[in-house]
């Protein structure tokens, strides 16, 4: 950069604008090789997350401070969220910003340092598990209400174990604890961990397993962020309760386990329930159905007293006396139906029978007619039928006689 000061500083007696002044330190900073590519550690500071998407922030150390700033263009390229506390390592050019005559660092990259670091792989391996339905609640499975065995996955000599074994004890001692000592902290942890899971699952008689360790640095909890460690808790066939840390401390598996406690203090009280709590619930039933009990009872005698109270159990004799009074009743009636049934039927055949007789033949007979029959027994119905000399039989009404044709006359239409 250029100026028209070589050195305002020197020989001059002329007065100089604070603007010029530090335009030309600016020029010198700028010019300057070695704070052009500038790689700086620090803790950040005062973060503001501008609207504008510009990164306004401190960075500071045990001994000093300077501010920086990140324009929109490189912020835009970060792969995690700064934050105050956090420590990262920057990149970028150092320059003096005229209107405040401060210097800063002008950030073009910036990446986390020490505990950051692990910060952007805790936040990457959450994203990725999370995008594949690791942490779906749709998957996790309910913890059995009473359990009869519990595994316990922790360091044999730590302070949660103590923890836990002191809660279920307390809680419900009934149920069996098996322990599967690991590692819980270290580069072999997550190993010891994932192979304790295994032991426990292959018993096959195990109702629910507790994992975790107590409180620590992220470092120390760092074993269970481990991938393998996230999907074999995921992959169990027995429902596991992630108990990581403190309540602040939260790492991967708390977010595949079936259930996460803040404590491992905690997780025993999840596993399993109060005894006393049990029992008070056990006298209530039991209140409860001696309750239904009684009731049912009583309803039970009311019952069975009116129905010793009926007439057919007090006295079943009066019973058989009524029925046999009705079935005579009933005996006569149908008597008396069949007997106005018959004299109608009778009547009826009287009269049919009357008109029977009005038009049979012997009924002509009787008011003095005959019938002439032939030979063959057939009646002679007309002088047409007949032959001289031929013998007939006369039908009369009360008897026959002997006839012989001597002669015939057929009479005319109109001839009495």
């Amino acid at each position: 950069m250029s100026t028209e000061l070589s050195s305002p500083a020197v020989g001059k007696e002329e007065p100089i604008t604070v603007s010029a002044l530090n335009e030309y330190i600016k020029g010198l900073l700028e010019e300057e090789p070695a704070l052009r590519h500038v790689y700086l550690r620090g803790e950040i500071s005062n973060f503001t997350n501008h609207r504008s998407g510009h990164l306004y922030f401190s960075l500071k150390d045990e001994g000093g401070l300077i501010r920086a700033v990140m324009f929109r263009g490189s912020a835009a390229h970060l792969a995690f969220v700064p934050e105050n506390g956090m420590k990262v390592l920057v990149r970028g050019s150092v320059s003096l910003f005229v209107r405040d005559g401060s210097y800063q660092i002008y950030v073009s990259a910036m990446e986390p340092d020490g505990v950051g670091a692990l910060y952007l792989a805790f936040e990457r391996l959450k994203k990725k598990l999370a995008a594949e339905g690791l942490f779906e609640e749709s998957r996790k499975r309910p913890l059995p209400k009473i359990p009869s065995r519990i595994g316990v996955i922790t360091s044999p000599t730590g302070a949660a174990v103590r923890d836990i074994m002191n809660i279920l004890g307390r809680r419900f001692p009934y149920a069996e604890v098996v322990l599967a000592p690991a590692l819980v902290q270290g580069a072999e942890a997550p190993a010891s961990l994932i192979e304790g899971l295994r032991r426990l699952g292959s018993l096959g008689n195990i109702d629910v397993i507790i994992i975790g360790r107590d409180g620590g640095s992220m470092e120390d909890l760092w074993a269970f962020n481990d991938e393998a460690l996230a999907r074999e808790i995921a992959a169990s066939r027995v429902p596991v309760i992630s108990a990581v840390g403190h309540e602040t401390d939260f790492t991967i598996a708390d977010f595949v386990a079936d259930r996460r406690a803040p404590t491992p203090s905690a997780a025993a009280e999840l596993a399993v329930p109060d005894t006393a709590e049990l029992m008070r619930k056990f006298l209530n039933i039991t209140k409860h159905t001696d309750l239904l009990l009684a009731r049912r009872l009583e309803r039970a005698r009311r019952t069975l007293s009116d129905l010793a109270a009926r007439r057919a159990l007090s006295d079943p004799a009066a019973l058989f006396t009524e029925r046999r009074m009705l079935l005579t009743y009933l005996s006569d009636k149908a008597a008396s139906s069949m007997e106005s049934r018959l004299l109608t039927l009778r009547s009826g055949f009287r009269e049919e029978a009357g008109r029977l007789e009005a038009m049979s033949p012997l009924a002509i007979l009787k008011r003095g007619y005959s019938v002439a029959l032939g030979a063959d027994g057939v009646a002679k119905r007309s002088v047409t039928q007949l032959t001289r000399e031929e013998i007939l039989t006369l039908r009369l009404d009360d008897g026959e006689a002997t006839a012989r044709v001597v002669d015939t006359r057929q009479f005319k239409k109109g001839d009495a």
